[in-house]
């Protein structure tokens, strides 16, 4: 199968992309990337690749070694653009986060949100994590104005992992953890009709997490076609699981697997 994954030019989270596409990959799936402008060569948040703070805070050594496998593949080398690609010649759509500044172009883009509708509405595996989820809270169906995510069951980045991240590093860093004023989960359960019940926040966490051989920190949800999680804790987890959702998706309108 075929699997969109949109990317700003710089500054997204290494885990949270390099994770999900090894799996894609070695599964067998074609992965292709997109940027604003076709050819981009996006790169990911580089104190993620080198520690946050005093060496620590980035991503695992795995992950790490996943990237720099990924930026020498072809596809990371051979963008397309958010507003040319063509929608529905995907199987998958795919959303990392990403909180550094960089990730403003690609949460806030109204041309990616409206391409993302459009994918939405073809009821086909969907997945997002962390600030990913936000894209999907911006995104409007055409006939409602509604987000997409209205009716749907999600969690995202928790307000109080956002929060303990921003305050223990402000000194040094500034709002390096804080990408908008309103935090991830206020602004996605805004856009849900009853976030009391739609939105699930999972176990609280926020060193532990879900490795390639131990789930027992990660959490994610599942309603229907759509996947999401909340951390690069949980990009494992979620990886197996959108696998399995890409498995079980029906095959597309054409006759194609």
């Amino acid at each position: 199968m075929r699997v969109l994954i949109p990317l700003p030019d710089h500054d997204f989270d290494v885990t949270e992309v390099a994770v999900p596409w090894r799996m894609l990959t070695q599964a067998g799936h074609d992965v292709v990337f997109a940027a604003e402008r076709a050819g981009t060569r996006p790169e990911a948040d580089p104190r993620l690749l080198t520690g946050v703070l005093f060496g620590q805070l980035g991503a695992e050594r795995e992950p790490r070694r996943f990237y720099g496998e990924l930026t020498e593949s072809a596809a990371f080398r051979a963008t397309v653009s958010w507003a040319d690609a063509d929608i529905e010649d995907f199987d998958g759509l795919l959303l990392p986060g990403g909180h550094a500044p960089g990730m403003r172009q690609y949460l806030g883009s109204a041309s990616l949100q409206r391409q993302i509708a459009r994918f939405w509405a073809l009821r086909r595996p969907v997945g997002a994590i962390c600030h990913g989820v936000l894209v999907l809270a911006r995104a409007q169906e055409p006939a409602t104005g509604r987000s997409v995510l209205a009716d749907r069951r999600t969690t995202c980045l928790p307000k109080y992992m956002e929060r303990t991240a921003y305050f223990s590093t402000a000194w040094r860093l500034g709002r390096y953890y804080r990408t908008y004023p309103a935090y991830v989960e206020d602004e996605v359960r805004a856009a849900l009709t009853e976030p009391g019940g739609r939105f699930e926040r999972g176990p609280r966490t926020l060193t532990r997490r879900g490795t390639a051989t131990d789930d027992t920190h990660a959490f994610v949800v599942q309603d229907g076609h759509y996947l999401s999680a909340r951390w690069p804790g949980d990009a494992y987890l979620f990886g197996r699981r959108y696998l399995a959702l890409l498995r079980s998706a029906p095959g597309r309108e054409d006759g194609a697997a």
